[in-house]
């Protein structure tokens, strides 16, 4: 008889195995799924997880979507680690990319040296002030935190969509619902002449960087830590749990904000109502598939970037709907949470006797 059985501690191996097990198990489904809608599986995942990485302009463009994926995962990383169920990431980019295209539009006449600074600023003070009314009914209102920020979510997305249909529309557009182009003065350098990208990728990097510097080397860090792992004796020793939810929630909205930001004053050049191609929802899977650690971001922000490259691929040389992408996403995240549940439980073979 197969029974659940409770370890007496996490398994170290499954931690490492369960990522994967469920990228293995992703593939299995997705051939299925490839097969079942009259593709070859073969070339399907071949153009899903080889072709981006097949020449340097498809590389460039998988960079290009790794750097929004990553700011928005080391973020939800921390919150994660600290029992902060944040889900808002995409809210709080559509919000850094509304407040900051807002700015860019100030300049749309200046040429001045400080207009890209302010614009990045304003972008990430309005991821902060995204996620920190969520944080401030959580902690105020004791509000569930995981529907307050999925809320905001869509709140951000028709504010964006209301501001370039009306206010931040360009005169001179045609009618089309979009920013006017911004100027030189407040776009992201190109790190490469011949390739889009830009200095997002930078600061996405950083991002990871910092966060593992925080998680691991500091005080606060380890207070993170414990606060997740144990919240009673995280307040039994003294730790403020009011201050440290603030903390990684504004920093969470802030990496966000400048993932927004970056959009449009990146690749994009101006506000449009499809900024995001729900880069912050896919940031959790980033999250869960790094393990919520800011370094294991790293490696599943490529990975994700790749699915999200391979996929505009795919529409285009093989014709398979942008939603059949989306279900392969959703499917690696059930599988990663049903591997998961085997860190810390196993499966026993017992024989039963009968009478």
């Amino acid at each position: 008889m197969i029974r659940i059985q409770a370890r007496t501690e996490p398994s170290s191996l499954m931690k490492v195995a369960s990522p994967l097990l469920a990228i293995l198990l992703t593939l299995i489904f997705g051939s299925i799924l490839f097969s079942a809608i009259g593709k070859s599986p073969l070339q399907a995942l071949q153009v899903l997880l080889i072709a981006p990485l097949a020449d340097t302009y498809n590389i460039g463009e998988m960079f290009v979507k790794m750097g929004p994926l990553l700011l928005c995962a080391v973020g939800l990383s921390l919150c994660y680690r600290a029992n902060m169920w944040n889900i808002g990431a995409e809210g709080q980019l559509l919000a850094g990319a509304l407040g900051g295209s807002a700015m860019a539009l100030y300049f749309i006449d200046s040429d001045s040296a400080i207009a890209l600074p302010v614009t990045l600023l304003a972008g990430i003070a309005s991821g902060m002030i995204w996620a920190a009314v969520p944080t401030f009914l959580k902690l105020r209102f004791n509000s569930n935190l995981i529907l307050t920020t999925i809320m905001f979510n869509y709140i951000a997305l028709y504010l964006l969509i209301w501001a370039v249909h009306g206010p931040l529309r360009d005169p001179q557009g045609f009618g089309f619902p979009e920013s006017a182009m911004f100027t030189q003065a407040t776009l992201l350098p190109t790190l490469f002449e011949s390739s889009r990208i830009h200095l997002g990728i930078v600061f996405a990097i950083l991002s990871g960087i910092i966060g593992w510097f925080i998680l691991s080397k500091t005080h606060l860090g380890f207070q993170i830590r414990v606060f997740g792992a144990d919240e009673p004796a995280a307040r039994y020793a003294g730790f403020n749990s009011k201050k440290l939810s603030w903390l990684v929630m504004l920093f969470a909205g802030a990496l966000a904000g400048l993932a927004g930001v970056s959009e449009t004053t990146g690749p994009i050049g101006q506000l449009v109502p499809n900024v995001s191609p729900g880069y912050g929802y896919s940031a959790i899977i980033v999250a869960y598939l790094g393990r919520l650690h800011p370094i294991g971001a790293i490696i599943a922000a490529i990975f994700m970037a790749v699915i999200y490259m391979g996929g505009d691929l795919a529409q285009i040389e093989m014709g398979i709907p942008v939603a059949v992408v989306s279900m392969f996403q959703g499917v690696l995240l059930f599988f990663l949470l049903a591997c998961d549940f085997f860190i810390n439980n196993r499966l026993s073979f017992s024989n039963q006797a009968t009478n």
